[in-house]
């Protein structure tokens, strides 16, 4: 998609559509004011008539209107003023373009708030783009179009480039997730996260099976013997700050899809589990905007990506698995996989001299179960380390909540027969026992677990996002990476 500032005024611009902005008091913005001016007050008879009321996300298009240039105007409501952050504006702009995006339309123009800082715009910029995105990436008959042409009013070109560079990895990640798991395997998510490496600039280091097994990573090995899709760890480097400072480690769970093995999953529970990969596809989409940003920090991205498949070869219930730190697990459920799979990579992580990680993972049922589909849970072994997280996606409009972590849980997974068990005890409290497991890799470094099993797949559309990947946390990230000190 091609972005631009706009600059002719919103009722001569020779656009499909133009989109502005009323707030919930009821007071159109500049822009607004002029459309309303030009088709003789007819936004005005509409605020009078409670058509337009400003309620955030709140959408009435006026159509072919006189005086106006653009075949549409679209008056995206904008909420309470003084309340406005960036994931307001991020779904305000999104709920505009996927309902212009609902037809195959060559442009649409945005003019929204001329006084929003360069934060709140680009983060609109990016809501934009990725709003008229959809999942049907293999329909001959289209849901959603995206524009060949954004232009965006009120900006800089430096804010529209960001918004730009945050949507199209936010995009990124949300087609990771959308692609068939026959499609996105292993070795196909390595390549093209190799492919991403080589036109940002990005370090990359692939290992295959062969590496693997010279690297000790028996518990991700394990979980790969089911399937006749190889395994791959990628590691991706963003070296933007002083030379050997030691970098932020985003470490995402990249099981391309769980059929649960022999713990089989029943089919209402396996159809979207080709997004059990989310974490590996938001690490990966983090690092590309961090990258293309140019932010001074280094980072180091890995990812560890399996399929978990039954053949004779699966990995069995009893058995013990040695960990690339040495570590022994006892499986008790070959559905609980996720976590051996970060066991390894997390150890890798620590090797290469992570300050600080954050690990990211479709990981539990029981974080949706007691958090919901909106809201990513938080556990952690550093409190402050944690707080910059939650007020990063704060920041950022996303809803994330911190769990417990106390020793009690870590006592459900100690094992009679190996160091630790992949699962609790019973089904009761099953996300915080899956981060305790996970904390028994990361050698006391600051360390915040993500469990995104929730929002990052939608299983059907919100107002401001289709269904299916959402991208959800790229923003997060980046912005734990643009505040690292």
């Amino acid at each position: 998609m091609k972005v631009t500032a706009a600059t002719e005024s919103v009722s001569s611009i020779a656009s499909d559509a133009v989109v502005v902005g009323c707030y919930s008091d009821g007071a159109l913005q500049a822009s607004a004011k002029e459309i309303d001016k030009a088709t003789g007050g007819a936004l005005t008879k509409l605020i009078e008539a409670k058509e337009i009321e400003g309620k955030a996300g709140s959408l009435t298009t006026v159509l072919a209107p006189a005086g106006v240039a653009a075949s549409q105007v679209v008056v995206v409501g904008l909420g309470d003023r003084e309340k406005l952050d960036r994931g307001g504006a991020f779904r305000a702009a999104a709920s505009a373009a996927k309902q212009i995006g609902s037809k195959e339309r060559k442009s649409a123009a945005f003019y929204l708030d001329d006084e929003w800082d360069a934060d709140d715009a680009s983060a609109a910029v990016c809501g934009a783009i990725v709003g008229c995105q959809g999942q049907d990436l293999y329909r001959e008959k289209k849901n959603l179009f995206p524009f060949e042409e954004l232009h965006w009013a009120g900006s800089s070109d430096d804010v529209l480039s960001a918004g730009q560079s945050l949507a199209d990895s936010v995009s990124l990640t949300r087609r990771l997730v959308n692609e068939p798991p026959s499609k996105m395997t292993p070795v196909a998510f390595a390549t093209d996260a190799e492919a991403m490496a080589k036109e940002t600039g990005l370090e990359v280091e692939v290992w295959d099976e062969k590496k693997l097994e010279v690297e000790r990573c028996g518990s991700l090995l394990a979980v790969a013997r089911g399937s006749e899709q190889p395994p791959r760890l990628v590691i991706l480097r963003h070296n933007g700050g002083k030379a050997g400072d030691a970098p932020l480690a985003l470490v995402g769970k990249g099981v391309t899809f769980d059929s649960g093995g022999l713990s089989l999953k029943p089919s209402d529970s396996m159809k979207t589990m080709k997004c059990d990969m989310a974490g590996a596809a938001t690490v990966v989409g983090a690092i590309r905007a961090i990258a293309e940003l140019k932010l001074s920090v280094n980072v180091i991205g890995l990812v560890g990506l399996v399929e978990n498949m039954v053949n004779g070869d699966s990995y069995k219930l009893g058995d013990v698995l040695t960990a690339r730190s040495g570590k022994t697990i006892e499986v008790l459920n070959t559905d609980a996989e996720g976590r051996l799979v970060l066991a390894d990579v997390l150890d890798v992580a620590v090797e290469q001299g992570a300050a600080k990680i954050i690990d990211l993972a479709t990981l539990t049922g029981a974080c949706v179960v007691a958090l919901g589909l909106d809201v990513t849970g938080l556990m952690t072994n550093d409190q402050a380390w944690c707080d910059e997280v939650a007020e990063a996606a704060k920041t950022c409009g996303e809803q994330a909540w911190q769990l417990p972590m106390f020793e009690e849980y870590g006592e459900q997974i100690q094992s009679k027969v190996a160091d630790i068990k992949n699962i609790g005890e019973g089904r009761w409290g099953g996300a915080m026992t899956a981060a305790k497991l996970l904390e028994e890799f990361v050698q006391g470094k600051p360390w915040v677990h993500m469990d995104i099993a929730g929002p990052a797949f939608l299983e059907s559309p919100k107002p401001w996002m289709d269904a299916g990947g959402s991208g959800a946390f790229v923003r997060t990230l980046v912005e734990v990476a643009r505040q690292w000190k």
